[in-house]
């Protein structure tokens, strides 16, 4: 049997490889601690819900326009309206199925078979996928620790070429939990306009920023009409499973965007968008704050081990050097599992070899446990 040689080409998504191996772990009675996957540990609000719940006793269970309901489109146009003071047309706004298919949307409406997309490593595991599936070719720009994990413009022109179609930034970024300052999107949006590129915006964690502030790309200058923004509720509103995202961006990208998902889809389930809708209306500055906290203890306590990392200034991870301990960093994730028994992700899975990624989307006492176990195997280590 002949496959597409697009999707051979693909690799498993790691990160939730290696959380399902440590669900089975838990499943054998293993005191575990999983920092593996990025999914808020609280409840989906209760609000939220109820409004889903409404939604079906009224028999709201029916197709909807492709994009979304048109309600909902209408509160994503005046939250980014309020947020960004940009204002987008509630039908240049495509909900979907998570950030993910509107990624995979828009980079399919985009790409030609050996287009390029510009990728900042380390970067989210299912961009390069979602690149090679719909046939083009990524390419990987390694960021340094160094410079923050934040591109500069030498680096960018480096490995800018005639076939460069998309440049995918992520602020702020999973996995180093690093916020772009309008200085390095200024140079994005500089070689953007100058190289007729769109920008494809990631925005995903854009409620959960602890230092400085976020700014979207698109507000800089011209750059709506040469930006996609992505963002989806699964984050910051705990709605991991619900499955609800959203883009906009220029017109005419967006209607080819809609087309795409009319025929792959159709609209998203019903009764999340009714809560989506609801999502707007709930003050999330609780678990916010939680995350922060949780944010502030474990660099604190990597700090008291000694262990090199960039402080992250929003999302909820920590991208940890572990370059001195001699080892590829999947044996050293595999050893922390087995000695140790906390679950992490491997740097090499975002594309960045000598590090792990950690998530601080659990509770504080099992952030405590970690810490005292990582504290205990890294000594063991360096004896």
């Amino acid at each position: 049997m002949l496959f597409s040689k697009n999707i051979l080409a693909v690799e498993p998504s790691l990160t939730l490889a290696l959380n399902a191996k440590a669900i089975e772990l838990e499943k054998q009675g293993v005191d575990l601690v999983k920092l593996t996957a990025g999914e808020p540990d609280f409840p989906t609000p209760e609000p939220i819900c109820e409004a889903a719940f409404k939604a079906i006793k009224e028999g709201k269970t029916k197709y909807t326009d492709a994009k979304g309901i048109l309600d909902l489109r209408k509160k994503i146009s005046e939250y980014l309206n309020k947020r960004l003071d940009i204002k987008y047309d509630p039908n240049d706004i495509v909900v979907t199925n998570g950030g993910k298919q509107a990624i995979y949307n828009i980079l399919l409406a985009m790409i030609n078979p050996g287009d390029e997309v510009m990728i900042f490593d380390p970067s989210w595991v299912s961009y390069d996928a979602q690149i090679k599936m719909v046939g083009g070719v990524p390419v990987h720009v390694p960021l340094d620790e160094d410079e923050g994990f934040l591109p500069t413009e030498s680096k960018i022109r480096r490995y800018l070429s005639p076939k460069t179609k998309v440049i995918m930034i992520n602020s702020p970024n999973n996995p180093t939990g690093v916020v772009y300052p309008r200085s390095t999107l200024e140079i994005i949006a500089k070689i953007s306009k100058e190289n007729e590129i769109l920008v494809l915006s990631d925005e995903v964690y854009e409620l959960l920023v602890y230092d400085g502030q976020f700014t979207s790309i698109a507000t800089i200058g011209d750059m709506k009409e040469r930006t996609a923004i992505v963002n989806a509720f699964s984050k910051t509103w705990s709605m991991t499973g619900w499955r609800v995202g959203y883009c906009t961006g220029p017109q005419k990208l967006m209607k080819e965007v809609s087309k795409i998902q009319s025929h792959a889809t159709s609209n998203i389930n019903t009764p999340s968008q009714y809560a989506a809708m609801a999502a707007f209306d709930y003050d999330v500055m609780p678990m916010y704050q939680e995350f922060k906290n949780r944010r502030d203890y474990i660099s604190s306590r990597l700090n008291k081990i000694g262990l090199k990392f960039v402080k992250p200034a929003g999302a909820f991870y920590v991208f940890i050097n572990v370059e001195e301990f001699g080892m590829e960093d999947s044996v050293f994730a595999q050893k922390l599992l087995e000695d140790a028994k906390i679950a992490v992700v491997p740097g090499s899975g975002f594309y960045k070899n000598g590090y792990i990624r950690i998530s601080f989307a659990t509770s504080m006492q099992m952030l405590e446990k970690a810490a005292d176990r990582l504290e205990k195997f890294v000594a063991e280590l360096r004896k």
